[in-house]
């Protein structure tokens, strides 16, 4: 069984993962687990979470790691750094969402990627982001290993992720997702009912 893992932090982002993790969930060939710094986080909307995984502890070969934006992506932590560098480095997929790009800037993990993020200005000091010109200003970015995206975009986010890890054919992920884009009635005009 493939395992996604979801590492958010304290005062993360409830809907950023959402669509997701609901949509890994429901598969026989996925699982879906929850990493952070402490055992327990709350969510920016209160809703309180106890991980599956300690950042110590955490599976060494992870199929699909995911990063939740949220308030706490400020966090200097050696143990997160390793744990993001090691799936770059291993070529796995990565998903990151709103702050925790913001991270991935920071720490220079952009490099060699086209990419975006809720705001590029916002990265200007950044010593560790070099490659500028590489920022796409569009809502989700897919490139190579990678998907980035903004805080507002939880639904292509979430589209964009299934593809790269090829979790069904590009139409029917984008069925998946156009559901809850479109809202029901205009999915119904594109693709039929879906309940019929």
């Amino acid at each position: 069984m493939k395992q996604a893992i979801f590492l958010m932090l304290d005062d993360y982002a409830d809907w950023e993962g959402a669509y997701l993790s609901s949509q890994l969930n429901k598969s026989t060939e996925w699982t879906v687990k929850t990493a952070s710094i402490t055992s327990k986080i709350t969510s920016i909307g209160g809703m309180k979470t106890i991980v599956d995984y300690s950042l110590v502890n955490i599976p060494d070969d992870i199929n699909l790691l995911v990063l939740i934006g949220g308030n706490s992506w400020t966090v200097e932590n050696e143990d997160l750094r390793h744990i993001i560098r090691r799936q770059i480095i291993r070529q796995k997929p990565l998903g990151a969402i709103c702050g925790a790009v913001d991270y991935l800037a920071e720490n220079g993990f952009l490099e060699g990627y086209k990419h975006t993020g809720n705001a590029q200005y916002l990265w200007k000091n950044y010593t560790n982001y070099k490659n500028q010109d590489d920022f796409v200003s569009q809502q989700v970015v897919r490139d190579q290993n990678l998907v980035t995206a903004n805080g507002t975009a939880a639904v292509d986010f979430t589209n964009e992720v299934l593809k790269l890890i090829s979790f069904d054919s590009d139409l029917s992920v984008d069925k998946i997702t156009d559901l809850y884009k479109l809202g029901f009635y205009e999915y119904c005009n594109k693709y039929g009912n879906p309940f019929d």
